[in-house]
């Protein structure tokens, strides 16, 4: 984040100070405005004057009247309008107290809609030009009168302009986090079809095979005695399902690995014990980790074990794929009563780095793959941005688990 988006959003949490200021320097300016005399004594020249008394209250309460233009809009236009009109008919040459009523008249139609725009509009561009060119002590031809009308007309134009670009541009943001939503519940969709698909495969593979099994198996015992020959053709039976079984499943779950893993594993599972190791393979790609634990003495069932490496795992990935290698990431591990609670953090600092070392556009399933993994161990997952740039993973697990079947009750 620049220095300019920060001032930008403390202005923003601020709305009373930014109109105050505002309204400051619309004060200076209708002063030192109104000690410019545009008719000197050889036509077109500029001279220098002294506002009257009653000039410089009247430019003071419009002034004040714009450090409320957000909470009353039309108010504050009523009581600009009033000042400018009264300054108008009195002011000999005129003060600029209309400059108030240009803005509170923009203001009102940044914050209403359209038709308010234009009937506030021609309402003020009428009192003000007419109650100029009528009542003033200027012909009605003057400049200042016809000044009066462009500004005013102008300033209505500008704030309409403004709240249909802020309506465009929120249209569009709805209608991109509308668009996430129904590509995330797509996902969901298409992630729970698949894993019936695999189940009803993985169902009728076991089912028939370990048919095949138990019938062969109860013939080789039946006939293992007196007819030996039958009962080793029985058992070549069962071995010949029992392969096919294996083969089928391969082929089943080999659906479920991506290109890059191996065709079997050939080492432990993972667990936290090898957090140093996880974190020096990120390291040396560039990515700042930095490890806490406070969990020491502390022994997790291999599930839970599996699951807390595999979300920090994800975490670091999704960091250095979205956040870039110059993002600084923080893991921590620690014990907190019945569970361990695992976070992840990084301050997003890589946002800006250019296409050599930037963050990759896309994205896939992993917050909703660690959500599930955490969620069946009976824990659970929060993510989300964190103040001041960067994200957070914090994931709650039980140190103590029990397994049960999806159909049993609860």
């Amino acid at each position: 984040m620049t220095a300019l988006d920060r001032a930008r959003c403390r202005l923003r949490a601020h709305p009373l100070a930014l109109d105050a200021a505002l309204a400051a320097g619309v004060l200076v300016c209708m002063v030192v405005g109104s000690f410019v005399d545009p008719r000197g004594e050889n036509g077109v020249t500029w001279g220098v004057r002294r506002p009257d008394a009653l000039s410089l209250l009247l430019m003071a309460l419009g002034a004040a009247a714009l450090v409320l233009r957000r909470r009353a809009p039309r108010s504050v236009l009523a009581v600009t309008g009033t000042v400018s009109v009264v300054e108008c008919v009195t002011g000999d040459p005129r003060a600029p107290v209309a400059m108030s009523a240009v803005v509170a008249l923009y203001t009102v139609a940044a914050a209403t809609d359209r038709p308010t725009t234009w009937r506030l509009g021609l309402t003020t561009m009428t009192v003000l030009t007419g109650a100029a060119m009528l009542a003033g002590p200027l012909p009605w031809y003057a400049q200042e009168n016809l000044a009066i009308f462009a500004w005013t007309g102008m300033a209505a134009a500008g704030g309409d302009a403004v709240r249909s670009r802020r309506a465009f541009v929120h249209a569009i943001r709805e209608r991109a986090e509308r668009a996430e939503r129904t590509r995330e519940e797509e996902a969901r969709r298409r992630v729970a079809e698949e894993r019936l698909r695999i189940a009803r495969d993985l169902h009728d593979v076991v089912a028939h095979h370990i048919a095949l099994v138990n019938v062969q198996a109860g013939v080789a015992a039946h006939v293992m005695d007196k007819r030996p020959d039958q009962a080793k053709e029985a058992l070549a039976h069962v071995r010949e399902a029992s392969r096919s079984a294996l083969n089928e499943l391969r082929a089943t779950v080999g659906l479920l690995r991506q290109s890059g893993d191996p065709a079997a594993p050939t080492e432990p599972a993972p667990g936290l014990t090898r957090l140093e190791e996880l974190a020096g393979t990120f390291r040396s790609a560039g990515l700042h980790v930095e490890i806490a634990r406070a969990d020491h003495g502390t022994t997790l069932p291999a599930a839970v074990d599996l699951a807390a490496f595999r979300v920090v795992q994800e975490a670091l990935t999704n960091v250095q794929r979205h956040a870039g290698v110059r993002a600084r990431a923080e893991v921590s591990v620690v014990r907190v009563g019945p569970n361990v609670e695992v976070t992840v953090l990084d301050d997003g600092a890589g946002d800006q780095d250019g296409p050599d070392g930037g963050p990759e556009a896309g994205g896939g399933h992993g917050l909703l793959g660690m959500r599930e993994r955490v969620t069946a161990l009976g824990g659970t997952l929060t993510t989300g941005p964190r103040y001041g740039g960067g994200f957070r993973v914090h994931a709650i697990l039980p140190v103590k688990t029990s397994t049960r079947a999806p159909g049993d009750a609860a």
